[in-house]
């Protein structure tokens, strides 16, 4: 089970879990629902305390992969199949343009 603390303008908002199924799952931090219920991620997964699942990556996840020759790049560096979107997003969107980052959750440490 792969995991990533998803941040909104440096602040926590979720957590992201790639679950042993395959399936993922986004929950909304319950501290960012209660100091920001209009402050979504994105359209498609508005502010509530309830989980979004799916077979597949979201697709607003998925966006935040790079795309082309810096794909490349990226999966030669770390290593990472083109085809583990959760490998890349863990490894590339720390520090990815606009409001929110992926930051990878270590399996030993506390989130």
């Amino acid at each position: 089970m792969r995991k990533g603390i998803v941040k909104y303008n440096n602040i926590k908002a979720g957590l992201l879990t790639e679950e042993d199924s395959g399936e993922y799952v986004f929950v909304y931090d319950e501290m960012y629902v209660n100091a920001y219920p209009d402050r979504f991620i994105t359209f498609d997964m508005p502010v509530k305390t309830r989980p979004y699942r799916s077979k597949r990556l979201f697709p607003f996840f998925d966006g935040l992969i790079p795309e082309g020759w810096l794909l490349n790049i990226a999966a030669e560096s770390w290593r990472i199949n083109k085809n583990d979107r959760m490998g890349l997003l863990l490894a590339c969107c720390q520090n990815a343009i606009g409001a929110v980052s992926i930051h990878p959750v270590n399996p030993n440490a506390d989130e």
